[in-house]
C-alpha cells in the first residue's frame, strides 16, 4: 500500500518531463588553442620542513647531564564523548602534548603523569596527561 503512492509521484513526474519540448543545444563556436612555445614547468615548490616532534622523558634521571632550558608547562587530553566513539587512550594524550610542546618551540617534555577520568562533564571517559616543555642544548 505505501509503495502506490510512490509509484504514481514517479511517474507523474516522468509525464511532466515528456511535455517538455526538445530544444537543440546552441552550437559552441570552435576555437582552436593558440600554439604557444614550450616553456619549461617551473619546480615545484617543497612543502616546508615540519618540526620533529618533541621527545618524550618519563623520569628526571634521563635528564641528568644534558642542558636543557624549561619552557613551561603543557598538557595533553583526549575526549570520548560517547561509548560507541574512538577510545580516550594515553598514547593520544601524550601525542597532542608533544604536539602542544612543538607548538612552544620545545623539542622535549618531561611527562609527570597519566591518567584515564570518567565522568568528567560532556566525556564519558578522557585521558589526561601534563609535563614541562623543556628545550635541550647539543651542548
Amino acid at each position: 500500500m505505501r509503495a502506490i503512492p510512490l509509484v504514481f509521484l514517479a511517474l507523474s513526474l516522468t509525464g511532466c518531463s515528456l511535455l517538455q519540448p526538445k530544444t537543440a543545444p546552441a552550437p559552441q563556436p570552435v576555437i582552436e588553442p593558440a600554439v604557444e612555445p614550450a616553456v619549461e614547468a617551473p619546480a615545484k615548490a617543497k612543502p616546508a620542513p615540519r618540526p620533529a616532534t618533541a621527545v618524550l622523558y618519563n623520569s628526571a634521571e634521563e635528564l641528568v647531564g644534558k642542558p636543557f632550558h624549561d619552557m613551561g608547562e603543557v598538557s595533553g587530553s583526549v575526549c570520548q564523548a560517547s561509548m560507541q566513539d574512538t577510545m580516550a587512550t594515553v598514547a593520544n594524550a601524550l601525542r597532542r602534548m608533544q604536539t602542544r610542546a612543538t607548538a612552544m618551540r620545545a623539542n622535549a617534555v618531561l611527562v609527570h603523569n597519566c591518567q584515564v577520568v570518567r565522568g568528567v562533564a560532556g566525556c564519558y571517559r578522557q585521558a589526561i596527561c601534563e609535563g614541562t616543555a623543556l628545550k635541550i642544548s647539543s651542548q
